[in-house]
C-alpha cells in the first residue's frame, strides 16, 4: 500500500463505462490502482488517500459489473510543456467568459509586490545606514586591538583578518539571500517548512565555517612563514584554534540574526531582500573582529601555562563537522550546496585575500597609515550594496522563471550598462537606487570617522572627491557585474543565491582596497601629504 497525497484529477469516461482518473507528477509512467470496492472504505480526508498499485491493467473484458479502476498518470511536463498548458487554460479562460471566473482562483500564485523607487529606497536606507555605521565601528576596533600583545607578538593574525571578515559575504550574507528568495516564493509558509530551512541552512553555515575558518589558519601560517624562514609549532596551533573558533561562533551568531530578521521582514510586510543583507554585513565586521581579538588573546596566554588548550580547541569544533553536515543533508536545498558550493566560497577567500596583500603593502607605508580606517567602509558599502542588488535578481529569477507571455525566451544576452542602470525593470530601477545612496552615504560615514578622530588624513575638498570618485566607481563595476553574473548563472542552471554573494563582495575588497590605495597614491604625489590626524 503506499499513501499517496493526489493534487488534482481529470476525469473521463472509458467504454466500459468507468471513470479513469488521471494523476500528474513527475515522470511519464503509468501506474494503475484499484478502488476500493465499497464507498465507506475511501478516506473522507480530502487530498489523501489509500492506494493500491498494480504493475499492469487488468483485463475488464469479464468484469464490466465491477468495481472501477483509478491510473494515477505520472507525467514530467518539462518547461516548455508547462507553458503550452498554462497557455490553452488561459485560451480557455478567455473564450468562456460566462463560465465562474471563481473557480480555481487560489490556483493562481499571487502576483508579486509592485515596488517604487521611493519604497525602495525607503526600505534599503536604514539597514545600509546601519551598515555604514557597523563599518565604521569596525574600524575603529580595529585601530585599538592592532596593538594587543597578540597582534603584535602573533603579527600572522593579521593575515586571518580580511579572510575571517570575508565569511560575512560568503556565508553570512549568502545565507540572508537564500533566506530571502525562500522566504518570497513561499517556502517558509508553514513552521514545518520554515524550522526545516532554517535547521538546514544553520548546519550548512557551520560547515563552511569550520573548513573555512582551517583554511584560512593555513593560509596565514604560509603567508607568515614565507617571507621570514620561521615556523613556530605554537603560533600554528594558535592561528589555527582562533580562526575555526571565531568563524565558528560569528557564523552562528549572524546565523540566528539573520533568521530572526528575515522572519520579522515577512511579518511586517517589509522585502527581505532589501534588509537582510545589509543588517549581516553591520554587524559581520564588528563581531568578527571582536570575537578573533577576544578569543586569539585568551588562547594565546594558554601558551604560556597549557600547551593542550590550543589543539583541543582546534579539535573540538573540527569534531563537529560530521554532525552539521548530517544536519545539512535533510534538506534537498542545501544538500546540493553542501557538495558543490565549496568553489565559490574557497575562490572568494583567494580574491580577498589579495585585497588584503595590497592593503598589508600600502598600510606598512607610514605615508599612507591614513588608509586602514577608511577600507572597511569603502568595501563594507559596495559589498553591501551589490549583495542587495545580487538578492535581489535572484529572487525575481525564481519568482518569474517560466513566464506566460514568453513560451521560448531567447537566450539572454550580455547586459549592457545601459540597461543595467537604465533600463525600465525593476532591477534597473533598484540599481538606480543603490547608486544614489552611495555619494551621501560615503558623507556620513567620513565625518563620523572624522568626528571621532580616526585616522591620519584631513578631510579635504580634494581627498573627500577622490575618495567618492573611487568609491562610485567600485559601485557602478559590482552592480553591472551582479546584473551579468546572477543571470549567467541562473541560465547555466547554478543558484545565484549560492554562487554569486561570495564572488561579489570578494570582487568588491579587491576593488575597494585597490581604488583606495590609488587614491593615496595619487593624493601624495599631488602634495596631499598630511599623516598626523588621530596620532
Amino acid at each position: 500500500m503506499k499513501n499517496i497525497s493526489l493534487g488534482f484529477f481529470f476525469a473521463h469516461r472509458l467504454t466500459c463505462g468507468f471513470p479513469l482518473l488521471s494523476f500528474h507528477h513527475s515522470n511519464g509512467s503509468v501506474h494503475p490502482v484499484i478502488l476500493p470496492d465499497s464507498p465507506e472504505e475511501v478516506p473522507q480526508t480530502p487530498g489523501e488517500y489509500e492506494l493500491t498499485e498494480v504493475t499492469s491493467i487488468p483485463d475488464r473484458s469479464d468484469q464490466e459489473n465491477e468495481r472501477p479502476d483509478m491510473v494515477v498518470l505520472d507525467c514530467r511536463a518539462n518547461a516548455k510543456g508547462q507553458r503550452e498548458e498554462d497557455a490553452l487554460l488561459e485560451n480557455a479562460s478567455q473564450s468562456n467568459e460566462s463560465d465562474d471566473t471563481s473557480t480555481d482562483q487560489s490556483l493562481v500564485p499571487p502576483a508579486p509586490l509592485k515596488e517604487t523607487s521611493f519604497s525602495i529606497g525607503l526600505q534599503v536606507l536604514f539597514p545600509f545606514l546601519l551598515a555604514g555605521f557597523g563599518t565604521v565601528a569596525a574600524g575603529m576596533v580595529l585601530d585599538i586591538v592592532q596593538h594587543w600583545t597578540v597582534f603584535t607578538e602573533v603579527t600572522e593574525v593579521f593575515i586571518l583578518v580580511p579572510a575571517l571578515l570575508g565569511l560575512k559575504g560568503n556565508l553570512e550574507m549568502t545565507l540572508a539571500s537564500r533566506l530571502s528568495t525562500a522566504a518570497n516564493i513561499g517556502q517558509m509558509d508553514t513552521a514545518k517548512d520554515m524550522w526545516k530551512m532554517i535547521m538546514g541552512n544553520l548546519a550548512l553555515i557551520q560547515v563552511q565555517a569550520t573548513v573555512v575558518g582551517f583554511l584560512a589558519s593555513i593560509a596565514a601560517v604560509i603567508f607568515g612563514w614565507i617571507p621570514e624562514g620561521n615556523f613556530k609549532m605554537g603560533h600554528a596551533v594558535l592561528l589555527c584554534a582562533s580562526s575555526v573558533a571565531t568563524a565558528f561562533i560569528a557564523s552562528l551568531l549572524l546565523g540566528l540574526i539573520m533568521i530572526g530578521v528575515i522572519i520579522a521582514s515577512r511579518k511586517v510586510g517589509i522585502n527581505p531582500d532589501n534588509v537582510a543583507t545589509p543588517i549581516a554585513a553591520s554587524l559581520g565586521d564588528l563581531i568578527t573582529l571582536a570575537l578573533l581579538a577576544g578569543i586569539s588573546t585568551g588562547l594565546y596566554k594558554e601558551l604560556e601555562y597549557n600547551d593542550y588548550a590550543n589543539p583541543m580547541v582546534c579539535a573540538f569544533f573540527v569534531a563537529l563537522t560530521p554532525i552539521w553536515v548530517l544536519i545539512a543533508r535533510r534538506t534537498p536545498s542545501t544538500r546540493e550546496v553542501l557538495y558543490s558550493g565549496w568553489e565559490p566560497v574557497i575562490i572568494a577567500m583567494a580574491i580577498s585575500s589579495v585585497g588584503g596583500l595590497i592593503l598589508d603593502k600600502t598600510v606598512s607605508n607610514p605615508n599612507f597609515a591614513g588608509m586602514a580606517v577608511f577600507t572597511p567602509v569603502i568595501n563594507g558599502v559596495g559589498g553591501n550594496l551589490v549583495a542587495v542588488q545580487a538578492s535581489r535578481i535572484s529572487t525575481y529569477l525564481h519568482m518569474n522563471a517560466l513566464p506566460i507571455a514568453e513560451p521560448n525566451p531567447a537566450p539572454r544576452k550580455c547586459p549592457t550598462p545601459w540597461s543595467t542602470f537604465f533600463g525600465s525593470g525593476v532591477n534597473s530601477r533598484s540599481a538606480r537606487v543603490l547608486f544614489l545612496l552611495v555619494a551621501p552615504g560615503h558623507l556620513v560615514f567620513l565625518y563620523t570617522i572624522n568626528s571621532m578622530q580616526g585616522g591620519h588624513t584631513t578631510l579635504t575638498s580634494v581627498f573627500v572627491a577622490f575618495y567618492l570618485a573611487a568609491a562610485l566607481l567600485q559601485v557602478v563595476i559590482l552592480l553591472y557585474l551582479a546584473d551579468w553574473m546572477v543571470n549567467w548563472m541562473w541560465h547555466r542552471g547554478m543558484d545565484p543565491d549560492n554562487f554569486s554573494i561570495p564572488y561579489l563582495t570578494a570582487l568588491g575588497d579587491l576593488l575597494g582596497t585597490g581604488f583606495l590605495a590609488l587614491c593615496f597614491h595619487v593624493l601624495w604625489l599631488i602634495g596631499d601629504r598630511d599623516t598626523d590626524v588621530g596620532d
